[in-house]
C-alpha cells in the first residue's frame, strides 16, 4: 500500500475517534494493542466452545440415533423427570370441591404412611447394620489384642535375647512350633486335663507343673516352683468373690506367713551349702543344730573381731549376729537358747522375745509393744550394733524407714526384714514411722522401686520373686510373660493360680495383661487371662491344634462379652484356622456315623460345638467346610442349602478333572446316596431343588460330552420346560415354585435345549433322500414337532416373570428362525 493510501485510513481513524466522542452516552474505552489482543482471544474461545459443544450434540444424536434411539424425546422425558427423594403430600384443593378434598386427604394419609413406613425400615436397616458391625468390629480387635503383646505397657529390652517374637515367628509347615519345655508342660497339662474329664480326683496341678521343672535341671525354675507351691499352700476359703478372698485379712496373714517360711528354708539351706563347702573353715562340730550350723556359717562371714558390737560374744561371735541368723534361718528356738546363755547382759529383751515367741502371729502385745519401742528410740537407734538394732524393729516392728543395709545386703534378706515388719491390725497406737502395711509393701517394691531397681531385665526370676512373695501374684505373671523365654513358665504359673481359685482376672476381655478396675483396692492388679492364655497359644495352634484344646479347656467357665462361652468361641476358631476338621471335630464314616475326634473327650454335646463352628465356617464363606461341619451335626436342612448355593453357579459347566465342578459334583452325589440309603430328607422345597440341580448338572454332562439325545431325555424326564404347546402354562405355573438356585441357571437351560433341537434338526435335514414315503412322513412330522417345540421355548421365555441374561431371547429367536 502507498503513503496515499496509509495517509486516507489515518485520516479515517481520526473522523471515527472524533464521531465517538462526540457521543457523551457511551463509555470511553482506552485499550492498547495487547489487551485488544486478549480480548478478541476470549471471544474466540467462547464461540469454539458453543460450537464444539453443538458438535458434540450432533455426533451424540447420529450416534444413538443410528441405534434407533431418539435423543430429542429422551431429553424431554429426562428432563420431565422429578427429582423428589420423597413423598410429598399433594396440594389440597378448593374447600367446595368434596369429592376432590376427600380423595386428596385420603391419597395424603396412604402417601404419609408410605413415607414413615420407608423412614422407621431405613432407621431399623440402619440399626441392624451398626449392631453387626460393632460385633465383627469387637471380634477383630480381639483378634488383634491377642496377637499383639502387652499392648500398651512398657516392653522389657533384652540385649541377650536375640529370638524374636512368636507373634512375627514363621514355622515349617509339618513342623511342631513347640520348644521343649513347652512340650513337656503341655504334657503335664494333657495328665492334668485326662483326670478331669474322665471324672477322676482332681491332681495337683502345682506337683504336675514343678516336676516339669525338675526335669528341666534349672535352679532358678526349680525354685520359682517350690515358692509357688509354699506361696499357693494356703487355707483356701470357698467364696465366689476372689477378690474378698484374696483381701480379707485372714488370707494376707496367711501369704505373709508362707512367704516367710519359704525365705527362712531358703536362707537355711543357703548356710548350709556354704557351710559344707568350707568344712575346713567352718569347724562344724558339737550337737546337730540351728545354733551350731549358724556357728559354723559365722566363721566363715565373721572370721574377726567387728567394732561396735555390744553385750559380749558366745563362742567368739556376737550375740546379736548369732540372734539374728538364727532368727533368719527361721528357728526361734535356737535364738532362744542363745538368748538364755546370755540372758543377764540383755536386760528385758528375754522377756520380749518369750512373748513374741509365745505369740500365734509374732506380735508383742500393745504394752510390751510401746515399751521396747520406746527404749530402742531411746537407746539404740544410733548405736554402731547393726545385728542388735535389726533383731529390735524386727521383734517390735519399728522404724521401718531403716533398711538396715548393713546386715541385709540381699533382695532377699530385705525382703524377710520387711514382710517381718508387716502390720495387719490397725489399733492406733502405732506411730507412722513404726507401722508397715502389707499394701505400703507392695507399692514401694512394685511402683516406687520398679523394675530398674531390681535390674529386672538381667534378673527376671529375682523381681519375679519379690512380686509373687508378697502376694503381687498378678504383676509377678504378667511381668514374666514378658520375657519370651520364660513366658511358658509364666503361663503355667498363672493356670495353677486360676485352678486354685487365687488369681484376680479381668472383668473385661478388651483390658490389658495387667490392669486396675475401679472400685478395687489400691494396690490390687487384675490379670487378662483369656488374652493371657490366647497369646500363649497363638504360637502353636496351627501346627500344634491338640495341644491347643488342652489350653483352651481351662476357659470351659469363662464368657465373652457377648457372653458367648471362650472354649466353644476357641475351639470354633482353631478349627477354622488350622482346617484340621476331622482330627478335632470328628470325621462322617461312609456308613454315616461318626468317628470321634479330639473335642470329645472335653465336651459332652458335641453336636452344639460343631454346630457353632459350622455356622461361623459359613459366615466366613468357607461353604464347603461349612457342609461337612453340618453333615456332622446332623442337620441336613443346612447341608442341602448350602450345597445348593454351591452347585448353582457350576452345573452349567464344562467338567474336567480336579475342577470346582467334578470335585463338588462327587461330594453331592456322596450326600445324595448316604441320604437316600439312610432316608434322610430336609425341608422339602431345599430337599426337591438339590435333586433337581444333580438332574440338571447330568443333564449339562450329556450335552457336553454330544451326546444329544441322552440330554433330550433327561430334559424330558425332569419337566422342567414345555416341550408342546399344550404344556407351555403348565411350566410357567411351575417356574414361580423353583427357588433362586433353578432360576439363576434358567438361561443354560433354554440355550442348551434349544441348541439340542437345533442339532436334532440339522441331522433329520441331513439324512439321506429316496427313502420310502412311510419314512418320509415320520420325517416331516419330526419335523413339525421340533419347530413346535422350539415355538413352545420361545413362548414359555417370553411368559415367565423373570429377567434372563443380555442376549438370551436373541439366540433363541435366531435358532429357531433357522429352524423355519
Amino acid at each position: 500500500m502507498d503513503a496515499e493510501g496509509f495517509g486516507e485510513l489515518l485520516q479515517q481513524a481520526e473522523q471515527l475517534a472524533a464521531e465517538t466522542e462526540a457521543v457523551s452516552e457511551l463509555p470511553h474505552v482506552e485499550r492498547n494493542l495487547q489487551e485488544i489482543q486478549q480480548a478478541g482471544e476470549r471471544l474466540r474461545s467462547r464461540t469454539l466452545t458453543r460450537t464444539s459443544q453443538d458438535a458434540a450434540d450432533v455426533k451424540a444424536s447420529i450416534l444413538l440415533g443410528s441405534r434407533g434411539l431418539d435423543i430429542f424425546h429422551i431429553s424431554q422425558r429426562l428432563e420431565s423427570l422429578s427429582a423428589a427423594t420423597t413423598f410429598e403430600p399433594l396440594e389440597p384443593v378448593k374447600d367446595t370441591d368434596i369429592q376432590g378434598f376427600l380423595k386428596n386427604e385420603r391419597d395424603n394419609a396412604l402417601l404419609s404412611a408410605i413415607e414413615e413406613s420407608r423412614r422407621r425400615t431405613f432407621l431399623l436397616a440402619e440399626e441392624y447394620h451398626r449392631e453387626s458391625m460393632l460385633v465383627q468390629w469387637e471380634q477383630v480387635k480381639q483378634r488383634v489384642l491377642y496377637t499383639l503383646l502387652g499392648a500398651g505397657e512398657d516392653a522389657l529390652d533384652f540385649s541377650q535375647d536375640v529370638e524374636p517374637s512368636f507373634v512375627t515367628e514363621v514355622t515349617a509347615p509339618g513342623r511342631s512350633a513347640l520348644d521343649n519345655v513347652e512340650v513337656a508342660y503341655g504334657r503335664q497339662i494333657y495328665i492334668f486335663n485326662e483326670k478331669i474329664v474322665n471324672g477322676h480326683i482332681q491332681p495337683n496341678l502345682g506337683d504336675l507343673c514343678a516336676a516339669v521343672a525338675e526335669s528341666l535341671d534349672d535352679k532358678n525354675v526349680s525354685d520359682m516352683w517350690l515358692m509357688v507351691k509354699q506361696m499357693t499352700d494356703v487355707l483356701l476359703v470357698p467364696a465366689k468373690d476372689t477378690l474378698k478372698s484374696r483381701t480379707c485379712v485372714e488370707m494376707q496373714i496367711a501369704f505373709v506367713r508362707q512367704a516367710l517360711g519359704f525365705l527362712e528354708n531358703s536362707y537355711k539351706n543357703y548356710t548350709m551349702m556354704t557351710v559344707f563347702g568350707n568344712l575346713h573353715q567352718a569347724q562344724l562340730g558339737g550337737v546337730p543344730g540351728t545354733y551350731q550350723l549358724v556357728r559354723s556359717f559365722l566363721n566363715i562371714k565373721l572370721p574377726g573381731p567387728l567394732p561396735g558390737m555390744q553385750d559380749g560374744e558366745i563362742e567368739g561371735h556376737p550375740v546379736w549376729a548369732v540372734i539374728y541368723y538364727c532368727l533368719r534361718c527361721g528357728d526361734l528356738n535356737a535364738a532362744m537358747q542363745v538368748v538364755n546363755r546370755v540372758q543377764h547382759q540383755l536386760g528385758d529383751f528375754k522377756t520380749w522375745f518369750q512373748e513374741y515367741m509365745n505369740s500365734p502371729d509374732r506380735r508383742l502385745s500393745p504394752t510390751s509393744e510401746n515399751k521396747l519401742r520406746l527404749h530402742y528410740r531411746r537407746v539404740l537407734r544410733n548405736i554402731a550394733d547393726p545385728y542388735k538394732r535389726a533383731v529390735y524393729c524386727l521383734i517390735g516392728k519399728c522404724d521401718i524407714s531403716d533398711n538396715h543395709g548393713e546386715v541385709a545386703d540381699k533382695t532377699e534378706d530385705y525382703l524377710w526384714l520387711k514382710l517381718n515388719q508387716v502390720c495387719f491390725d490397725d489399733d492406733g497406737s502405732s506411730s507412722p514411722q513404726d507401722r508397715l502395711t502389707l499394701p505400703q509393701l507392695q507399692k514401694q517394691l512394685l511402683e516406687d522401686y520398679g523394675e530398674s531397681h531390681f535390674s529386672a531385665s538381667q534378673q527376671p526370676f529375682l523381681y519375679f520373686q519379690v512380686l509373687f512373695l508378697t502376694a503381687q501374684f498378678e504383676a509377678a505373671v504378667a511381668f514374666l510373660f514378658r520375657v519370651e523365654r520364660l513366658r511358658s513358665h509364666a503361663v503355667h504359673v498363672a493356670l495353677v493360680l486360676y485352678e486354685l481359685r487365687l488369681l484376680l482376672k479381668s472383668s473385661g476381655q478388651s483390658a490389658q495383661l495387667l490392669s486396675q478396675e475401679p472400685g478395687d483396692p489400691p494396690m490390687v492388679r487384675r490379670l487378662n487371662f483369656i488374652r493371657l492364655l490366647m497369646l500363649y497359644t497363638r504360637k502353636f495352634e496351627s501346627t500344634d491344634p491338640r495341644e491347643a484344646l488342652q489350653y483352651f479347656y481351662f476357659l470351659r467357665n469363662e464368657k465373652d462379652s457377648q457372653g458367648e462361652n471362650m472354649f466353644m468361641r476357641c475351639v470354633s476358631e482353631l478349627v477354622i484356622e488350622s482346617r484340621e476338621f476331622d482330627m478335632l471335630l470328628g470325621r462322617l464314616e461312609k456308613d454315616g456315623s461318626r468317628k470321634p475326634g479330639v473335642i470329645d473327650k472335653f465336651a459332652g454335646d458335641t453336636r452344639s460345638i460343631i454346630s457353632k463352628v459350622a455356622l461361623e465356617a459359613e459366615n466366613k464363606g468357607l461353604f464347603e467346610e461349612a457342609v461337612r461341619l453340618y453333615e456332622l451335626a446332623k442337620n441336613p436342612d443346612k447341608v442341602l442349602e448350602l450345597m445348593n448355593r454351591l452347585l448353582s453357579p457350576v452345573i452349567a459347566q464344562v467338567s474336567a478333572p480336579q475342577s470346582n465342578k467334578e470335585r463338588l459334583k462327587n461330594t453331592a452325589v456322596a450326600i445324595a446316596e448316604r441320604y437316600r440309603s439312610q432316608g434322610i430328607a430336609g425341608e422339602k422345597s431345599v430337599d426337591s431343588t438339590f435333586y433337581l440341580l444333580l438332574d440338571l448338572m447330568t443333564f449339562f454332562d450329556e450335552y457336553h460330552a454330544g451326546h444329544v439325545d441322552r440330554a433330550y431325555d433327561v430334559m424330558e424326564r425332569l419337566k422342567l420346560l414345555p416341550l408342546s404347546q399344550d404344556s407351555v402354562e403348565e411350566r410357567v405355573a411351575a417356574f414361580r415354585n423353583f427357588s433362586d438356585e433353578v432360576r439363576h441357571n434358567l438361561s443354560e437351560v433354554l440355550l442348551a435345549t434349544m441348541n439340542i433341537l437345533f442339532t436334532q434338526y440339522k441331522r433329520l435335514k441331513g439324512a439321506p433322500a429316496g427313502t420310502p414315503g412311510r419314512q418320509q412322513r415320520a420325517i416331516e412330522d419330526r419335523d413339525m414337532q421340533l419347530r413346535s417345540q422350539a415355538r413352545s421355548l420361545i413362548t414359555f421365555a417370553g411368559m415367565i416373570p423373570y429377567n434372563m441374561a443380555g442376549d438370551t431371547n436373541a439366540r433363541l429367536v435366531q435358532m429357531e428362525l433357522l429352524m423355519n
